[in-house]
């Protein structure tokens, strides 16, 4: 069975976490669900791709295997709701992002195997994002967490109407990360014009940005939520090259903005 989880510890004080990465769904499970659900289509395609250059900045990278319908590594193992009033998915997602059904009727997870993904799935991950947090702060006194994620940008009604700005910053509404490190960001993106963006929009940072982050105890947290046309192909999901390359300096000015002090 392929690994949970893949972490390459690296030297510098910041932690890239990819929690919806991963595609795989077990055999067993891909039987129960409907036709389209089956190629996980709301995957972060390619963000471990796109970031491969941290390694360079000296990051950590903690990437899954296993794909958002497997369990959802950005929402707490409560399953409460991180957007109250508006549309969302679960721990153990129902529906896909468009509101359509995961499973075939019938075939939904119950509570014992929501409990067994959480026990088998989330907590390992969980679990490793917290020893490298703490190793990286008690090597260099404070650490960055840099939630890396990305969504179609348009075309689901159902979380958001219209168009979703290209970069999509949350920082649980400035509370997750200090000031300093949100306007170095910003300052970033505000020197480009290749992209729009927005800070604490629609997207304002899942649960491990909300949970992690403790700017008062060392720890900064930020999510960047990437449309996904800048890089990629949309209806296939195939990278774009060309796109990715445009975009890649603009992501490892604000890592580098991240790192600084």
């Amino acid at each position: 069975m392929p690994d949970v989880f893949t972490l390459h510890r690296g030297s510098a004080p910041l932690l890239l976490s990819l929690p919806h990465d991963g595609s795989l769904i077990p055999e067993s499970l891909q039987s129960r669900m409907t036709p389209p659900a089956r190629i996980a289509p709301d995957t972060d395609w390619h963000v471990s791709r796109l970031y491969d250059f941290a390694r360079e900045l000296g990051a950590s990278i903690l990437v899954p295997g296993y794909s958002r319908y497997v369990i959802d590594l950005n929402r707490g193992e409560d399953d409460t709701s991180l957007y109250p009033g508006q549309n969302t998915t679960g721990l153990v997602p129902l529906v896909r992002f468009t509101g359509e059904p995961i499973y075939l009727q019938g075939r939904e997870p119950d509570a014992d195997e929501v409990a067994s993904r959480i026990e088998r799935y989330w907590r390992p991950y969980h679990v490793a994002l917290r020893d490298e947090l703490d190793r990286l702060r008690s090597a260099h006194g404070r650490v960055a967490l840099w939630e890396g994620h990305s969504i179609r940008g348009s075309g689901l009604p159902f979380l958001f109407e219209g168009r979703l700005p290209d970069l999509n910053l949350g920082t649980a509404n400035g509370g997750s990360c200090s000031p300093a490190l949100q306007a170095r960001i910003e300052a970033v993106l505000t020197a480009q014009t290749d992209y729009d963006w927005i800070a604490n929009g629609r997207f304002k940072g899942g649960h491990i940005t909300r949970h992690y982050g403790a700017p008062g105890d060392g720890i900064d947290a930020v999510q960047l939520e990437i449309s996904q046309r800048t890089y990629m192909d949309e209806d296939s999901f195939a990278y774009d090259e060309a796109k990715a390359a445009r975009l890649r300096p603009l992501l490892r000015r604000l890592l580098a903005a991240t790192l600084a002090s």
